[in-house]
């Protein structure tokens, strides 16, 4: 609550930028993700993509980058000049302390998937759902986008096996030194 109140400067910020770069479109975007014993729930972010960019993405599938249960594309064409910036500092993801106010988030823990996601997993994969998912974690302080599917869900895993306060206060750091300094964020 408190970390919403001193952010509402920069959350003025990014709306306005957002609205000068793509007017078409709305501030905020809201996806369902998959959460803890695999409850849906809607996820919310800064818009960073184009308003239509669902329906594109059928149109890209082909070009994924990434192996695995995910979407990934380095120069995807929907993303916004704001989107990029707001990407890359990873300022985008703020309005999910709103789903950690909710209760479908926590601030550390899994990535939370999307449907199409999760009906690729194995059962192994879906280990990553024994938990609540978080804003951050491993995979987001130890490479992002540049870490293969396995990878992310090995170090779901090991996060899972190893959680505890001080290691959610060492991620929470880590994660304040990635936004300042940028690591695989596209």
């Amino acid at each position: 609550m408190i970390g919403l109140i001193v952010l509402i400067p920069l959350f003025f910020i990014v709306s306005v930028c957002i609205l000068i770069d793509d007017p078409k479109g709305p501030i905020f975007y809201s996806q369902t993700r998959v959460g803890k014993n695999g409850k849906a729930f809607k996820m919310y972010k800064f818009r960073s993509m184009v308003s239509n960019a669902d329906e594109i993405l059928e149109k890209l599938r082909s070009k994924n980058e990434i192996s695995g249960a995910m979407f990934k594309l380095k120069n995807d064409p929907r993303i916004t000049k704001v989107g990029r910036i707001i990407r890359k500092y990873s300022l985008d993801e703020l309005p999910q302390l709103l789903n950690v106010i909710q209760g479908s988030m926590s601030l550390v823990g899994p990535r939370p998937p999307l449907l199409s996601e999760v009906a690729q997993y194995t059962e192994f994969d879906k280990q990553r759902l024994l938990v609540r998912p978080g804003c951050t974690g491993l995979w987001q302080v130890g490479g992002r986008n540049d870490v293969s599917f396995d990878e992310m869900v090995r170090l779901d895993l090991e996060y899972i096996t190893h959680r505890s306060l001080l290691l959610d206060a060492q991620i929470i750091f880590k994660t304040v030194l990635v936004m300042l300094k940028p690591n695989g964020a596209y």
